[in-house]
């Protein structure tokens, strides 16, 4: 591999924790897919509406695994509706919304699918558009660009 590559991009591990303030998610732990090509996030109760022309997706987020009790209602601009093959080949509409996000001491937007995740073992998938051209993954490492935070 270029050494040069190597010093220009930071690398993450296949789990690392990320905030989405636009989501009041200060902290959700997510694992990084270079397999997937879209980004989804755990939503529940999703509803689609009209305000003056535009389409907006409200809906339920639950940052914490096998946790109902934390939630919050969130409502964004949806930007479209995307078929998305699932990892066995099964295919659903997903209303898209694009949020900033932010990994260790990097800030920036992604695409990110809303889907029902509760049978998975992440609340979020980081997929490959999220982290192409802006980071390298090393497979056999987690949480390399921070640990969780810390309760007072």
């Amino acid at each position: 591999m270029n050494k040069k590559i190597l010093k220009e991009k930071p690398i993450i591990g296949w789990r690392e924790w990320l905030s989405i303030p636009e989501m009041h998610i200060s902290e959700i732990k997510v694992k990084v897919d270079s397999g997937a090509r879209t980004s989804a996030i755990h939503a529940e109760d999703i509803e689609i509406t009209k305000k003056r022309g535009k389409e907006f997706v409200s809906f339920k987020i639950f940052p914490l695994q096998r946790d109902k009790s934390h939630f919050s209602r969130v409502t964004l601009p949806m930007i479209e509706e995307r078929w998305v093959k699932s990892s066995v080949g099964h295919q659903t509409l997903r209303p898209v919304v694009k949020v900033d996000i932010k990994i260790g001491d990097h800030k920036f937007p992604i695409e990110l699918t809303l889907v029902n995740r509760d049978i998975m073992g992440f609340r979020m998938l980081l997929g490959r558009e999220a982290i192409k051209n802006r980071f390298l993954l090393d497979a056999g490492h987690s949480f390399l660009l921070g640990k969780k935070k810390k309760k007072k």
